[in-house]
């Protein structure tokens, strides 16, 4: 019984140990890779701008071909 108690008392501390050592590692972006993370989520931003909007061009005239111009 003692034993199961020490290893569920150890969980949250090998938790809180682990979460230290990993905000301690973590660094700011300097100004080139902030600019380059900026740079992608743009571009992943146009992209999926524009596949929405050739999603919604190829559906409109389908749609109106089904339910018909009612």
């Amino acid at each position: 019984m003692s034993d199961q108690f020490t290893a569920m008392a150890e969980m949250p501390r090998n938790f809180l140990r682990d979460g230290t050592q990993f905000i301690n590692r973590c660094t700011k972006p300097d100004k080139r890779e902030f600019i380059k993370i900026s740079q992608a989520v743009g571009i992943g931003f146009v992209v999926m701008g524009v596949i929405g909007y050739i999603v919604k061009i190829i559906h409109i005239p389908i749609n109106n071909i089904l339910v018909g111009a009612a």
